[in-house]
């Protein structure tokens, strides 16, 4: 299989269902987005950390590909006019959130309370879930505007609004086994 095909030479790209848009399409940007959260994912994966970490971060890699294939299908093509589904594309479920969701409570547990913001950075670990963090709202606030045009299955953007929360969660945690010291942001008055 060839890697370049051509058929985005004129600034189209197509979706799944064939649908062909702008490559600036907001539905691109949203799922370009995600694809660039899954590299940075990448990235925190690729460091010295907990194998436990190591083992969620895959999963969430591999429900970030969902989120893509859910993002890059068009709507319109994915149902039949039966209302059954055209094209075999996954979902994200409510056990995904929820395993986002239990992951946090385990690593809060360790943690101490948060009464202030926190400067991102420390160590580059930290650092690197801290961009993740940014990357996933960015993904958030494009797919959330899409669905004021195209309607997106729920579970899809409260899934990347719990992600962000487990990211600054992770970054927290990495930091207490890194035994790097939080600078809290405290208002000048």
């Amino acid at each position: 299989m060839k890697i370049y095909t051509k058929t985005g030479d004129k600034g189209t790209t197509a979706l799944f269902g064939g649908t062909r848009v702008p490559k600036h399409h907001i539905r691109i940007e949203s799922y370009g987005t995600v694809d660039e959260l899954n590299s940075h994912l990448g990235l925190i994966r690729d460091q010295k950390i907990d194998e436990q970490y190591q083992k969620i971060i895959i999963q969430i890699q591999e429900n970030l590909f969902t989120v893509g294939a859910i993002l890059a299908t068009d709507p319109e093509k994915a149902i039949l006019k039966s209302g059954k589904e055209r094209l075999n594309i996954p979902k994200i479920s409510s056990e995904d959130i929820a395993l986002l969701e239990r992951e946090m409570d385990v690593m809060n547990e360790s943690l101490p309370p948060m009464t202030n913001f926190v400067l991102p950075g420390g160590h580059q670990t930290v650092s690197f879930c801290h961009i993740a963090r940014c990357v996933c709202r960015r993904a958030e606030r494009l797919t959330s505007a899409l669905n004021e045009f195209e309607p997106v299955e729920s579970h899809t953007l409260i899934y990347l609004n719990r992600l962000s929360d487990y990211l600054f969660v992770l970054a927290r945690k990495l930091s207490h086994d890194l035994q790097v010291t939080e600078i809290k942001w405290v208002p000048k008055k």
